[in-house]
């Protein structure tokens, strides 16, 4: 997607809520020298332009007992199939992000599984059956890093 067009006000909003989606309008209205109304039309616009997709709480997957966090390389019998397979994919609270990739696989996924013996029965129950030619699985012991792409910086001002 091309880069969308953002004057320095749109910049400097979405920087400060970037570092902090609980700031108040107000207060980025202050910073940024301008009214709240100007901040609330200028954060409609960066949502209707699809800069900005919503506001979220982020829930800590382990601390409601999602132990497992899994990567998933799937290889499709029949790859006509992509559509009919995210779409199922969909359905499976446990998967958390599903991309189309270049290299080894038709489709990477990220799961969490309560436990291993629940990977194993998603990957056995519910994986398999969606016409899968292979698999492979990858544990993530551990979230070296784990953040959203700051707007801190503009590939524009390199």
């Amino acid at each position: 997607m091309a880069n969308q067009r953002l004057d320095h006000l749109d910049k400097q909003i979405l920087k400060m809520i970037s570092e902090d989606a609980r700031v108040p309008f107000l207060e980025v209205a202050r910073t940024c020298n301008v009214s709240g109304a100007a901040i609330h039309q200028r954060i409609q616009k960066l949502t209707n332009m699809g800069v900005l997709k919503g506001s979220q709480f982020i829930i800590d997957p382990e601390k409601i007992g999602y132990e497992t966090c899994a990567f998933i390389g799937l290889n499709l019998k029949n790859p006509e199939t992509f559509d009919e397979v995210v779409e199922q994919l969909k359905t499976m609270p446990e998967v958390v992000e599903c991309h189309y990739t270049t290299g080894n696989y038709d489709l990477f996924i990220k799961i969490y599984a309560k436990n291993n013996h629940h990977l194993l029965d998603i990957i056995h129950d519910q994986l398999q059956p969606l016409g899968l030619a292979r698999s492979e699985t990858i544990i993530s012991f551990h979230t070296a890093i784990d953040r959203k792409l700051s707007a801190t910086k503009f590939p524009d001002e390199e």
